[in-house]
């Protein structure tokens, strides 16, 4: 299967990308990332521009054919490839059954490793206290929500605590965050403020693009709880700097 990093997991986060690859080893997969592969158009997509959208799908199909499944860290991306790519090649005749094939095998990899592979982590153990958020894309597009819990409640020492509003944007939404900085502010501070009446020492979610978001702001509240990936934590690698601590 092929591993899709995603570009701010490339260029911010690496660890999540070798999290992804660990846990899709210990699944009995044999793992390729292609070097060909870049952005996979979301932020052109949803900003209208769907000639480069449609070029960076192509790119991307193009990339990972020949392989059996497409696994992504990111729920956004993963939405992006399962249901934009085969809206902006409909009309394409050499590429639209090769988009909605690509679609097809496409997966977030929580929902990937749960629903595909059977997988459950052994042997981890974190004694510490965390609280999940659920992204919206991964939500909402994909169904991703059983699935991470389902692998986190196989953490020994490691106690869930609900958080209020966990299906309630965290206000970053790739450029919304920026055309309307204001409102996006407004969304956050309402979710770090309930991550913190959550009490819990972790904030743990799907897509780094929101957990920048939330670390930010939650850093600059002065709050003690510590963002990761919940890859990250199902992988064993909680055990160094949190995202927004690695400068």
């Amino acid at each position: 299967m092929g591993l899709f990093v995603t570009c701010l997991v490339d260029a911010i986060r690496p660890q999540i990308g070798f999290a992804a690859i660990q846990l899709l080893e210990e699944a009995g997969c044999i793992v390729e990332v292609p070097a060909a592969q870049t952005c996979c158009g979301q932020p052109a997509f949803n900003s209208g521009d769907d000639a480069d959208a449609a070029h960076l799908a192509r790119q991307t199909i193009a990339a990972f054919e020949g392989l059996d499944h497409v696994v992504l860290p990111s729920g956004s991306c993963a939405a992006t490839m399962v249901h934009g790519y085969p809206e902006l090649l409909a009309d394409d005749p050499d590429w639209a059954a090769r988009a909605r094939a690509f679609a097809a095998r496409t997966h977030e990899i929580t929902s990937f490793l749960v629903d595909v592979m059977g997988y459950r982590p052994q042997g981890r153990r974190l004694d510490a206290s965390a609280t999940y958020h659920d992204s919206c894309s991964g939500l909402r597009d994909l169904g991703v929500a059983a699935q991470p819990r389902a692998m986190l409640a196989e953490i020994e020492g490691l106690q869930m605590h609900g958080l209020e509003g966990n299906d309630v944007c965290c206000g970053f939404g790739g450029t919304f965050c920026v055309k309307y900085a204001p409102i996006s502010n407004a969304i956050v501070t309402e979710k770090a403020e309930a991550i913190e009446r959550s009490g819990a020492d972790l904030l743990l979610a799907g897509d780094l693009g929101c957990l920048m978001n939330m670390a930010g702001k939650l850093h600059r509240r002065g709050a003690a709880t510590r963002c990761f990936h919940t890859i990250e934590v199902l992988a064993g690698r909680a055990d160094g700097p949190a995202i927004g601590e690695e400068a």
